[in-house]
């Protein structure tokens, strides 16, 4: 396929708007519609969109998932709040359109996605772990995708090597001052204006620390990540979860 025709969901969002922008000054992408509250879905296949970036909103992501999946075309979703429940149904749906793929990108970010892949081999070493993720107020979710899809990454990484629990002496407390928590993980979410999304993974052993600490100081830090999956989705039929499984990290 020489030019790849994409459109975009939620086109006048944030995100929506860089990726739009983004598609246009790529060469080898067509940005064919631009979608936001009120428009038709209808204009994907009006428009022969080979795949649909959606930068939408939680409520709604699933519906547009469907409408694609259905008209067999491809989706990179960069929005958030996805559990195993919703996945299983895009699987469902997926399986009724054999060539058509999805992914589902908790981070866009190649350096979020790089950090929570060293953070997961650290862990194995190290006898504590903890999140913290920042991001701007206007977040919809919390924890953020990223942070639990870091989390349960940790927890998978710690199981292969069988380390034990660990250690929190804690007995009394506030509800919610030691975060929410994924399997073994403590996760802590800061919504603060004036931040865009920042995540570090405290890891903690006897006489020594490390922070793995990932920042997107702008928007456009995820387009590069977002262009990837443009690029591979079409190739990769069935559910991707993760950007990670779309780059070269052997």
């Amino acid at each position: 396929m020489s030019q790849i025709k994409v459109a975009v969901l939620g086109a006048k969002g944030r995100m929506g708007s860089e990726a739009c922008k983004a598609v246009i000054e790529a060469p080898d992408l067509d940005l064919v519609a631009a979608i936001d509250l009120g428009d038709s879905l209808e204009e994907l296949v009006a428009k022969g969109a080979h795949v649909v970036i959606d930068f939408t909103h939680p409520d709604s992501v699933m519906n547009n998932l469907e409408f694609a999946i259905k008209n067999g075309i491809s989706v990179v979703v960069g929005t958030t709040g996805f559990d195993e429940k919703k996945l299983s149904q895009i699987r469902g749906w997926l399986s009724s359109s054999p060539k058509t793929g999805v992914l589902v990108a908790p981070n866009f970010g190649v350096g979020a996605v790089l950090m929570m892949q060293f953070a997961a081999k650290a862990s194995k070493y190290f006898e504590s772990v903890e999140i913290v993720e920042l991001h701007h107020p206007n977040k919809a979710d919390a924890p953020s995708g990223t942070a639990a899809r870091t989390a349960e990454l940790i927890n998978e990484a710690r199981a292969s090597v069988k380390k034990e629990a660990m250690p929190d002496a804690t007995t009394s407390s506030l509800d919610g001052a030691r975060g929410a928590k994924i399997g073994d993980v403590h996760i802590h979410s800061v919504r603060l204006r004036g931040l865009v999304a920042h995540q570090e993974v405290i890891l903690g052993d006897l006489g020594e620390t490390l922070t793995i600490r990932h920042d997107s100081i702008d928007r456009s830090g995820f387009m590069p990540g977002v262009l990837l999956g443009v690029r591979k989705v079409i190739s990769h039929p069935g559910l991707t979860f993760g950007l990670e499984h779309f780059m070269d990290l052997n």
